[in-house]
């Protein structure tokens, strides 16, 4: 998708970026790693969990650099590019350790460097001394990326697109609102501007009930509608799709040339410069998955979420590697997707979790790896919230999980206040991911699924103290395996 939605001009200074910062980077080799992931898919913890490991020396034995004793240091240092924000690590930090709520989510994007000393595990390298590395983090929200998809459409494409969408029955119940205010609306009268504005109230408040935990739905561009950032409030945002006639020109100075016109501004002034100053400069890609809000909003939500990573991915730029690319045209060359909020599961449904993302992720990956670029699939717990305990249920004794459920979270009508901890049995996933797609409740192959399948939020874990008092870092599940797989090599 890259060469349709960048000019030779947009190519051109992408290149120069990438020419600017090996020259005036340093000799130091810079990682630059993606992080993103629809809303709630725990980008920030990802982030948070990962450098506090690697500071404080956290328990990683699949992270080859630290299970051999390779890794000496990991600091922060100040990022690159000063005109991002920088990462709030140290506040996230506080939230998950001192007190136990989840961090805010991603609205904007943001950076941090983190540095890594290590020693090689060549010896003909260590004779040169110490390795080093910067990875630079860029945590960016997932909806945004839902936008490249923008540039290829026209404003009459993009509003049949939303109005199919909205028209959908699993969407009809929240769309009818904005339909019913779309239904008096004559495109071809004059542009007035409190028309246009209640018109885009309208739209957002029907994109925001679709994301909502009951309905769970992923494809919602425009994204910033969601997630402003720092465009809050901002005119560009004020437009929204019509009901156009077929072949329809729209008059001058009519409502709809008026919403065509701010449609292509949005396109033009802000997904392009977010694709050509940040999206096209990295190297390592992970892409964060909520499954088990998809589970527990149905089917439906489960198809849109495949369609939405699917739009997410044809707008990467992978491939392989190599020392011309990486100046000229940068390529992911590693892509992660990870099924967030393993630690929800028994480690017994791990196997079935990820042959549920492999299934929502597939036309992604293929196209990915066809184009020359490694992809995996890993259950994840970036701040592993849960323990597992047995329990048992009409004499059978069950595999479960037990933490503290977020307040106001309940179960079998009972509302929790977010200090008792609870065990409970939260269902078995099918082995065959195409019985949840389908909707028969997980049956496959003579085994049935729980059929009501609900997830809880849970607290963050109280961390574990040493015999000397020592705060031990944050627990989690694969997060050093998924490490090894993104920048492990570089540290050799």
């Amino acid at each position: 998708m890259a060469p349709s939605i960048t000019s030779l001009g947009d190519e051109a200074r992408i290149v120069a970026d990438n020419v600017a910062g090996r020259i005036f980077g340093g000799s130091t080799p810079t990682l630059r790693l993606g992080v993103t992931g629809l809303s709630r898919a725990g980008k920030t913890v990802f982030i948070t969990a990962l450098v506090h490991n690697l500071i404080h020396g956290g328990r990683l034995p699949l992270f080859d650099a630290s299970a051999t004793g390779r890794l000496t240091e990991a600091k922060l240092e100040p990022q690159p590019d000063d005109e991002i924000a920088r990462f709030d690590y140290e506040a996230h930090v506080r939230s998950l350790v001192e007190d136990r709520i989840w961090p805010k989510s991603t609205h904007r994007i943001s950076e941090l460097r983190l540095t890594i000393d290590f020693e090689s595990a060549s010896g003909w390298r260590r004779s040169f001394g110490r390795g080093r590395l910067h990875l630079d983090i860029v945590d960016y929200p997932g909806e945004w990326l839902l936008d490249l998809s923008l540039l290829g459409k026209s404003y009459a494409e993009w509003s049949a697109e939303a109005l199919r969408l909205a028209r959908e029955p699993e969407r009809s119940d929240i769309s009818g609102a904005w339909l019913q205010a779309l239904g008096g609306v004559d495109p071809a009268s004059g542009a007035i501007e409190d028309q246009a504005r209640a018109l885009a109230e309208s739209f957002t408040a029907y994109l925001r009930a679709a994301r909502s935990d009951e309905h769970a739905l992923s494809m919602l561009p425009p994204g910033r509608f969601l997630m402003p950032g720092d465009m809050e409030g901002s005119p560009a945002l004020t437009f929204a799709p019509l009901d156009l006639p077929e072949s329809f020109s729209a008059p001058k100075g009519s409502l709809a040339a008026m919403m065509e016109r701010r449609y292509e501004a949005y396109k033009s002034h802000v997904v392009k410069p977010f694709f050509r100053d940040h999206f096209a400069r990295l190297d390592r890609q992970i892409v964060l998955v909520d499954m088990l809000a998809a589970l527990n909003a149905g089917p439906a939500a489960l198809r849109d979420l495949e369609t939405a990573l699917a739009d997410v991915l044809a707008c990467f730029r992978p491939g392989r590697a190599s020392w011309l690319t990486s100046i000229l045209r940068r390529r992911i060359d590693r892509i992660v997707f990870a099924a967030t909020k393993a630690d929800h599961v028994h480690h017994t449904d791990h196997d079935n979790l990820a042959r549920l993302l492999a299934r929502l992720t597939r036309r992604a990956a293929e196209r990915a790896e066809f184009a020359g670029a490694e992809v995996r699939v890993v259950p994840l717990a970036a701040v592993r919230a849960t323990r597992e305990v047995a329990v048992t249920r009409a004499g059978e004794t069950l595999p479960a999980i037990a933490g503290v459920p977020m307040t106001g979270e309940r179960v079998d009508g009972e509302t929790y206040d977010g200090e008792t901890e609870i065990a409970l049995f939260p269902g078995d996933l099918p082995r065959d991911p195409e019985a949840l797609f389908d909707g028969d409740g997980g049956a496959d192959k003579g085994v049935e699924a729980d059929p009501a399948l609900h997830y809880l939020r849970f607290r963050p874990p109280r961390l574990e103290r040493t015999a000397e008092g020592a705060t031990l870092s944050l627990p989690h599940i694969r997060l050093d395996q998924t490490l090894q797989y993104l920048i492990g090599d570089r540290l050799k």
